[in-house]
C-alpha cells in the first residue's frame, strides 16, 4: 500500500492567522523561504516523480510532497517527446487512509482474492465518499515499476469487474511510463442512487468586472460566451443585475459530471433541462455559488462565504485589472476561514503578454507573503492537473493557478478535468446518526405550499415527517416544528446526510417566524441561544484602537448582527494584538457552536477569531476544550 503524492502537513503555527487584506500589518513567520516565482509544473513534471523533479520534506514525522521549482520559460522549451520520454520513477508510501490505493498488477485473481480486492475498492470509495484513485503498475513501497501492455491491460479489466460489482465506474485518466513498462492513473467513482450524489460547493469570489457570472455561465452550460454578457445573463437573479451585469446577491448554479467525468449538458437543445434532470444523470455535482464582487455588497459576499459552508473557494482574477484591492479582501476572507483556494485568471484572450506576467507576479508574491504562505501552481497540462488535484486533496497549501479565456475556451477542459478529479472535503461530524443540525441561511413563503426554509446540514441527518426544533427566536426560544417535505437541488428526497443543502417546508408556519441564522435541530441535541459569547480574535486592520463597547458586525456561519465588547483581557487592541475577547449581540439571541471561526468589521476595520466560550440565556456556560499542544516537529534537513 503506497501514499499519494501528498500528505497534510503539521500545524505548527496559530490558527488564527492574519490575512493579506489591505492595511494589514500583523504577520506571521513563514515556514518556509518562498521561492521565486511561481510554481510550473511543465509537461515533463507531468510524468516525472523521481527525485530530480519532486522532493518531499518531512514535516512532524509526516511527509509532504513539494513539485520542483522552476522557470516559466524551462516549460516551454520542453518537447511533447521529451516529457514522453520521462520515466516515472517513485512515489511515496501508500497511506493506510485515504482514497488512493497503489497495485502493481490485478492480473487474473482467483475468487477469493477478487472477493478481497472489492472489499478493499468499497472501503477506499468510503473515504472518497464516492471516489477512489487507482495508481496500477506501482509497488507498495513507491516504486515505479511499470507493465507491459498485456499485462495493464489484464489489470483494468480485473478493475472495471472490481468497480462494476460496486455500481462504479473507472476512468483511466493518464498513462505514464514506469522503469519497467506502463502505469495507468485509474478514477473510480461510484454511481448515483436515490439522490445519493458526490456533492462540492464551490464559492466564487472576486473583484467586480472580474468575469466571475461568466466563468460560472460558461462552466454550468457548456458553452462559450459571446463576449457581450451571454454566459453571465444564465446566471444573473434580478433584472437591475442584468443591466449593469453585476452581481448584488447570492446566485447558485450547480455542474453535473457523470461517472466518467463527462459534463452533464444543461440543454438537450431545445429546452433548459431542470435541476432534478441534471442531478438524476449525473454522479458528482457542483454548486458554484457566485458572489457579488463590488463593495457595495460585501456584507452579502461574506455572508455567502460564512453561511453557504463551501468546500473550495474559486478567486477570479482578470488578468488585464490585476490583484485590486476587493480581491485582496475576499482572499483574505477566503484565508480566515480556511477554505482551500482555486485561483482563476480570466480575459487572457484580450490581455497583452506583459500585463498579464506583471498579474501573475502580483498574485504570486501575495501568496508566497507571510501570513498567507501558499505555494502556487501554474496549470498549464493535464500532468499538471492530477498532481496539483491529488497534492491539494491533503495539503491545503497548494493553490493552482489557471489561465483561462471565457471567450475562447482557453484552459477551460483542465479546469473541468481539475474540478472532475479534486474531492469534497469531509463534513464537520459525517457521523448521519449524530443529533441533526440544520443551518438556516434563506426563507421563502411559496404559496401553496406555505414556509419554507434553506440551509446547509452540518450534522446529523434529517427524513421526511421528522419533528424537529426551530429556534431561537427574539426570547431565546425554541418551538418545536415538522417537515413536510424536503428538496435537494430542486429535486424530492426523502433524507438529508451531513454536509448537504437543502429546503424544508415546514407545517403551520407564518413568514414572520423565520429569519436566517436560526437552526432546525433534533430535540436530542437540546439547543441553547446565547446572548454572549468568548472568542480568541486577532485585528486584522484598525486604524486605531479597540475599547469596550466598540460594536462591530459578526458573522459566524449563518449569523450576521451586530454584536458590542462586553470585556477583554487588555484595555485596548491595536492592528496585530490577539486577546481573548466577550461579545455581546445587540438586538437577539443566537445559537452558536464552539470551535466555529467568525468574522468581525465594521467600515474597513477587520478581524477574525474562533468561538472558545459560551454564555446562555440560562446562565449556564460552555467552554471549548483546551487542545493538546503540538509536538515540535524536526528541523527540515
Amino acid at each position: 500500500m503506497l501514499s499519494t503524492l501528498s500528505a497534510p502537513c503539521a500545524q505548527n503555527v496559530s490558527c488564527l492567522e492574519p490575512c493579506p487584506i489591505e492595511g494589514t500589518d500583523a504577520r506571521i513567520p513563514q515556514l518556509e523561504e518562498p521561492t521565486s516565482g511561481p510554481v510550473s509544473i511543465g509537461s515533463n513534471d507531468a510524468v516525472n516523480c523521481s527525485g530530480s523533479t519532486a522532493k518531499t520534506e518531512k514535516n512532524g514525522g509526516r511527509a509532504r510532497y513539494r513539485p520542483r521549482v522552476h522557470s516559466t520559460d524551462e516549460d516551454d522549451n520542453l518537447s511533447a517527446e521529451a516529457a514522453a520520454a520521462a520515466i516515472c520513477e517513485s512515489m511515496e508510501r501508500e497511506p493506510q487512509e485515504g482514497n488512493v490505493e497503489y497495485k502493481y498488477h490485478l492480473i487474473a485473481p482467483c475468487e477469493s482474492r477478487l472477493q478481497h480486492l472489492i472489499t478493499q475498492l468499497k472501503w477506499r470509495l468510503q473515504e472518497g465518499q464516492g471516489e477512489a484513485l487507482y495508481e496500477i503498475g506501482v509497488s507498495d513501497d513507491g516504486t515505479c515499476r511499470g507493465l507491459s501492455e498485456a499485462d495493464l491491460t489484464a489489470s483494468l479489466e480485473t478493475l472495471n469487474v472490481m468497480a462494476a460489482a460496486l455500481s462504479a465506474t473507472a476512468t483511466v485518466i493518464r498513462r505514464l511510463q514506469g522503469k519497467e513498462g506502463f502505469i495507468a492513473e485509474v478514477l473510480v467513482r461510484q454511481a448515483c442512487s436515490d439522490g445519493d450524489f458526490i456533492d462540492v460547493r464551490v464559492a466564487v469570489v472576486g473583484n467586480v468586472d472580474s468575469g466571475k457570472s461568466t466563468l460560472v455561465g460558461v462552466l454550468t452550460s457548456g458553452k462559450l460566451d459571446n463576449g457581450r454578457g451571454l454566459a453571465r445573463s444564465k446566471v444573473f437573479r434580478h433584472r437591475h443585475e442584468i443591466e449593469s451585469g453585476r452581481t448584488s446577491s447570492i446566485s447558485q448554479q450547480i455542474m453535473g459530471l457523470d461517472t466518467a467525468g463527462n459534463l452533464v449538458k444543461s440543454s438537450n437543445g431545445l429546452r433548459e433541462m431542470e435541476w432534478g434532470e441534471i442531478v438524476a444523470a449525473s454522479s458528482k455535482v457542483f454548486t458554484f455559488i457566485d458572489l457579488a464582487g463590488h463593495e457595495r455588497y460585501i456584507k452579502t459576499t461574506v455572508s455567502g462565504m460564512t453561511g453557504c459552508v463551501p468546500d473550495y473557494t474559486m478567486v477570479v482574477v482578470g488578468s488585464n485589472m490585476g490583484v485590486l484591492r476587493m480581491t485582496k479582501e475576499h482572499l483574505g476572507v477566503a484565508l480566515a476561514l480556511k477554505y482551500p483556494l482555486i485561483f482563476a485568471v480570466t480575459k487572457v484572450d484580450m490581455c497583452p503578454a506583459n500585463i498579464l506576467k506583471q498579474t501573475l507576479d502580483e498574485l504570486t508574491k501575495i501568496l508566497k507573503s507571510p501570513g498567507v504562505n501558499k505555494l502556487p501552481v501554474v496549470v498549464k497540462t493535464e500532468g499538471d492537473v492530477v498532481l496539483s488535484a491529488k497534492s491539494m486533496a491533503n495539503d491545503a497549501r497548494i493553490a493552482p493557478i489557471f489561465l483561462l479565456s471565457s471567450v475562447t475556451g482557453q484552459s477551460l477542459d483542465l479546469l473541468r478535468l481539475f474540478l472532475n478529479l479534486v474531492p469534497p472535503r469531509k463534513a464537520l461530524d459525517s457521523n448521519p446518526d449524530a443529533p441533526a443540525e440544520f443551518h438556516i441561511d434563506d426563507t421563502f413563503y411559496v404559496a401553496g405550499v406555505g414556509a419554507v426554509v434553506a440551509g446547509t446540514m452540518l450534522r446529523g441527518s434529517l427524513t421526511l415527517r421528522n419533528s424537529v426544533l426551530l429556534g431561537p427566536d427574539g426570547r431565546g426560544l425554541f418551538i418545536p416544528v415538522q417537515l413536510k417535505s424536503m428538496m435537494n437541488k430542486r429535486m424530492p428526497v426523502n433524507r438529508v446526510t451531513p454536509g448537504q443543502t437543502a429546503t424544508f417546508a415546514l407545517k403551520k408556519l407564518r413568514k414572520n417566524q423565520l429569519r436566517k441564522g436560526m437552526i432546525l435541530a433534533d430535540a436530542a441535541l437540546q439547543p441553547k441561544a446565547c446572548m454572549q459569547f468568548v472568542a480568541e480574535v486577532l485585528v486584522l486592520h484598525h486604524p486605531t484602537t479597540i475599547g469596550t463597547n466598540y460594536q462591530p458586525v459578526v458573522h459566524c456561519l449563518t449569523i450576521r448582527q451586530a454584536s458590542k465588547i462586553v470585556s477583554m483581557q487588555q484595555d485596548v487592541l491595536r492592528t496585530g494584538d490577539r486577546a481573548r475577547v466577550t461579545f455581546e449581540f445587540m438586538y437577539r439571541p443566537e445559537y452558536m457552536v464552539l470551535g466555529t471561526r467568525l468574522i468581525f468589521r465594521e467600515g474597513r476595520t477587520k478581524g477574525i477569531g474562533k468561538v472558545v466560550g459560551l454564555i446562555y440565556t440560562d446562565g449556564t456556560t460552555a467552554d471549548l476544550p483546551e487542545e493538546e499542544p503540538a509536538a515540535t516537529p524536526p528541523p527540515v534537513r
